[in-house]
């Protein structure tokens, strides 16, 4: 399935492009206009990307998620997890960066910084109840089902 989406590129920024036929998501890079920046450890950064995009349809959500080589090598993720880029956001994608490695991580102009991808949206449509159907695991969570 493909989706049209309109980008608008700032700050010297290049179209994000899909690095094989195969990739789920495109590499979001830096955009520091020649400059770069440096986190210090346990810091976050808000890193520009110079987008801002304009999905075709209003049924996706763009995401955006760390790098697994830069979150397992640089101990560098991202500050919220993941983010959600709505399909009615006309800004900047900014990336929230985090260092919870012991040294110091310098992001240069144009460095990968994250990946995004794009994904349909299932909007739920809430109803209160009193009681909620039964399940074998029941109100059990946080490792209640043990690691093996």
């Amino acid at each position: 399935m493909n989706i049209d989406v309109k980008i608008k590129l700032t700050r010297g920024a290049s179209a994000p492009e899909y690095a094989t036929a195969d990739s789920a998501a495109v590499d979001l890079r830096a955009a520091l206009e020649g400059e770069s920046i440096v986190i210090a450890p346990g810091k976050r950064a808000l890193v520009p990307t110079g987008i801002a995009i304009s999905p075709e349809r209003r049924d996706v959500v763009a995401v955006v998620a760390a790098r697994s080589g830069l979150a397992t090598k640089k101990g560098i993720c991202l500050a919220n997890g993941i983010g959600v880029i709505d399909a009615d956001y006309r800004g900047e994608i900014g990336v929230a960066l985090y260092n919870s490695s012991d040294e110091p991580f310098e992001v240069h102009d144009g460095d990968r910084i994250a990946q995004m991808m794009f994904l349909p949206i299932i909007r739920a449509e809430f109803e209160a109840v009193d009681t909620l159907d039964d399940t074998e695991r029941g109100e059990g969570g946080f490792g209640s089902t043990g690691v093996k």
